[in-house]
């Protein structure tokens, strides 16, 4: 039996729309999912997968989607369970991969701080080591999710000796622990999703490290393509949480609604997201195809910057539709108040995951191979870096 045959007729024995609206818990059929193997199939067996190509776990995507069932591809876009996969030990894998890819375990990135957003390699949170476990103290900022997180991916100092890349290492981080302050930051879409989070001699395990003392940059690089995968494939493009695939048939649906799907200029702005969008669809093709488990693809920041651009030229589009409506929000005007949003929440997308002056640094560098942007500090001890 081939592959869409076979993830076909278990989709048609195990998945029922009517039975989930009627009540049938989502974590129940994607519980399922990852028994199966469908949830990650490009993995091996061992860790909830069947060892497809990629073009095999492609199909299984593409049958996930024909019937609309969630769960599928998580060995593409869960950076999480992908990560610990890629760096942690056995045991971690046990405990984590199955309950990350079943959605069981609530997640954050512990990445930025205020004073190294663009640049990561010089993050300035301690961890000292204290017996089998390392007490960390520390900053960081614009984190998703942290209110809620069980656990999160921290990357840290643990040595000051050694060049700012060199001195890291990555941790499965215990957020519900004394020692972790969150804070919420209000954006401007008037949402507070991202949080400062405040770190005062909190402790993990040294078992939660993922890979070598002192590696943890090649871990955050592996983590940050996978992020960025997510941002090209997933990036969020309305208040309602609508998905970049949906994004263009709003926007003609809109152009019709208003009466303007008939003007050339309108058309033209169609069909240029249109084209950005199936370009990146073919990047992301070409970077997942690069990939191996634990590593990365510089194509990926391709991808992260794209999105970023179909999504200010969504917003742009989006509120040239919307006319003077877009200057109105709130649940009365919906046509202006989704502009509105979309218009605020583009600028979110040029940051999180890298800003898009670092993607097209990387690209620069590392696709197009051009000369490396000069680093003063790059070879020096980080303990001897000025700091502002």
């Amino acid at each position: 039996m081939s592959v869409r045959a076979e993830v076909a007729a278990w989709l048609a024995a195990e998945w029922d729309p009517a039975t989930m609206s009627a009540g049938r818990p989502r974590t129940e059929f994607v519980a399922a999912v990852v028994e199966a193997g469908w949830a990650a199939p490009r993995w091996p067996r061992r860790w909830f997968g069947r060892g497809l190509s990629d073009d095999d776990g492609l199909v299984v995507e593409e049958e996930f989607r024909r019937v609309g069932a969630p769960g599928s591809g998580q060995d593409r876009h869960n950076l999480y369970a992908a990560t610990v996969l890629s760096f942690g030990s056995d045991a971690l894998k046990e405990r984590f991969v199955g309950p990350m890819l079943r959605g069981e375990v609530a997640m954050c990135l512990l990445y930025s701080e205020p004073g190294a957003g663009s640049d990561l390699a010089a993050v300035r949170t301690r961890a000292v080591p204290d017996g089998d476990e390392w007490v960390v103290d520390g900053q960081k900022v614009w984190t998703s999710s942290a209110r809620t997180a069980d656990y999160g991916m921290l990357l840290c100092r643990t040595d000051w000796s050694v060049p700012k890349h060199r001195g890291l290492s990555f941790f499965l981080f215990p957020m519900r622990q004394p020692g972790v302050e969150v804070r919420p930051l209000r954006q401007i879409t008037g949402e507070s999703e991202f949080n400062e989070v405040f770190l005062t001699g909190a402790r993990v395990p040294d078992e939660h490290r993922l890979g070598g003392l002192g590696e943890g940059w090649r871990v955050l690089q592996t983590a940050l393509a996978y992020e960025r995968s997510v941002m090209g494939d997933r990036a969020r493009a309305g208040r309602s949480d609508t998905g970049m695939a949906e994004m263009g048939d709003e926007l003609v649906r809109l152009a019709a609604e208003t009466g303007r799907l008939g003007d050339p200029v309108v058309r033209q702005d169609l069909a240029r997201v249109a084209a950005l969008r199936k370009v990146n669809e073919w990047n992301a093709v070409r970077a997942k195809a690069e990939v191996e488990q634990g590593s990365s693809s510089s194509v990926m920041s391709l991808g992260k910057l794209a999105m970023s651009r179909i999504l200010h030229e969504s917003a742009r589009v989006r509120a040239s539709l919307a006319g003077p409506r877009a200057m109105v929000e709130g649940p009365e005007e919906p046509i202006g108040d989704e502009a509105t949003f979309l218009a605020l929440n583009a600028y979110f997308t040029s940051i999180g995951g890298g800003t898009d002056q670092i993607q097209r640094n990387i690209i620069a560098e590392r696709i197009l191979g051009l000369p490396k942007e000069y680093e003063v500090d790059r070879d020096v001890p980080f303990s001897e870096v000025r700091s502002g």
